[in-house]
């Protein structure tokens, strides 16, 4: 077959493919709004225009559901928070709201912190870890054990063992046009809904026993179980309990361990920007333990976060369906046509952010990010999809990397251009990151 014929039939899909972030990159470069092909019939429209943006996701939000590649994740997260659209989206966001309430939020900093000195007593000093896989362990632990009181060796046997291979087999799933429906007995469809099946059995049995001895605890899962309508009638039965805790565990697990990830890889690679880190955590926590009054001291440890995410964000990529026809700035959007927004792709761009490849945590100092135009930079979204654990992962990220920064420094074990990331439900890297533990202060 020729060239041509190819590219009649497949239109952009292998270009897109073999390099998602640098295809979307150049397509920006080319036009606010520009489109491509995937296979035949499936145009695509790239959006890099802030207003534009902002339109999408905030003012004319209700002329757009979420994208196709959502139904995949569907299988494993039901009808869930991210997943659910329009008023039945509304409803369970408003169930949902108060359990990520700042007092709420707060009081989980302790178990933050807790889960991650706990974690980093096993390091040694000068040996070479696998960091990728120890933020994973570290934030599922977190999740574990904010959401259900569990402890961190039952949280990874029970629901990380399972969840690590629904992502994989997810990731296979959203890449090919026309996934075989996992009724279909093949090895890849068993391996995924028996990791499904697991996942549930836990969260059902766990929702079961909290039901059945009526013990209220002050985790998520106790305040989910305890949310009230607007009626004051308790609404969540134990599926959407289920669909509910299954996305935030997605959610709050995947995205904020590879956010970190790539926090200390980018730490490792710029000597002055770890120097005030240090500096900082130094200053503000000295060798006591950290303690969650500590985040608001933190701020460029905060900096230093945001501007991870804007270089790496977990969450690259929003893609919706437009669900009535409508114009924005000039251009005319059908229904059924699909939209792409690329936080990775706007978060580079050189109007926005001066050297826009350099690491400068800076840039997020207060008066700096007020000159930001709004959606140049959006890491959780925004508008009435925008994350609703946003401040929850602040929170956590900040501690996780005050707590470790406290005892240890991280250095690159591999050359810097062979971590590349890696574009699949969340941006992580390719192979992982191996690096090595230097001892900066013992605990007392």
């Amino acid at each position: 077959m020729s060239f041509l014929n190819t590219k009649l039939i497949a239109g952009d899909l292998e270009a897109f493919q073999s390099d998602p972030l640098g295809f979307l990159t150049q397509l920006s470069k080319e036009n606010d709004v520009a489109s491509f092909r995937l296979g035949p019939f499936h145009k695509v429209r790239l959006i890099s225009d802030p207003k534009i943006i902002k339109e999408i996701l905030v003012t004319k939000q209700k002329y757009f559901v979420k994208s196709q590649d959502m139904k995949v994740l569907k299988s494993v997260v039901g009808n869930g928070l991210l997943t659910s659209e329009k008023d039945i989206h509304q409803r369970q966001r408003r169930l949902i709201q108060p359990a990520f309430k700042k007092n709420h939020i707060s009081s989980y900093g302790e178990d933050m912190i807790q889960t991650t000195d706990d974690y980093i007593q096993q390091w040694k000093d000068n040996e070479q870890r696998t960091i990728s896989e120890d933020m994973m362990n570290i934030t599922l632990g977190i999740i574990s054990k904010t959401m259900f009181g569990m402890p961190f060796k039952d949280g990874h046997k029970q629901i990380g063992v399972p969840m690590e291979t629904i992502m994989r087999q997810a990731i296979k799933r959203m890449r090919t046009i026309l996934p075989l429906p996992l009724w279909v007995p093949t090895k890849n469809n068993k391996k995924y809904t028996q990791a499904v099946k697991s996942l549930d059995n836990v969260l059902y049995e766990i929702i079961s026993e909290r039901r059945k001895n009526g013990e209220q605890k002050e985790d998520l899962l106790g305040i989910l179980m305890d949310a009230k309508d607007e009626t004051g009638i308790n609404q969540m039965s134990d599926r959407q309990l289920r669909d509910e805790l299954m996305t935030i565990f997605l959610a709050g697990h995947e995205t904020t361990a590879n956010a970190l990830i790539w926090t200390f890889y980018l730490l490792a690679q710029n000597p002055e920007a770890e120097r005030k880190l240090y500096e900082e955590i130094d200053g503000v926590i000295g060798s006591r333990k950290p303690s969650p009054d500590d985040y608001i001291n933190l701020s460029y440890t905060q900096n230093v976060f945001s501007e991870a995410l804007r270089l790496y964000p977990p969450a690259y990529v929003i893609g919706r369906k437009v669900d009535k026809d409508v114009e924005i700035e000039g251009h005319h959007f059908k229904r059924g046509d699909m939209i792409l927004i690329s936080q990775y792709v706007m978060h580079r761009k050189p109007e926005y952010f001066e050297n826009p490849n350099s690491f400068i945590p800076e840039r997020f100092e207060k008066e700096q990010r007020k000159k930001l135009p709004e959606y140049a930079y959006f890491p959780f979204g925004g508008g009435p999809r925008v994350c609703i654990g946003n401040h929850f992962a602040m929170m956590e990220a900040v501690l996780v990397i005050a707590t470790i920064a406290r005892r240890f420094r991280l250095k690159l074990a591999e050359e810097p251009k062979k971590v590349k990331p890696q574009p699949v439900i969340t941006l992580r890297p390719k192979h992982g990151l191996q690096m090595f533990i230097e001892e900066r202060m013992q605990d007392n």
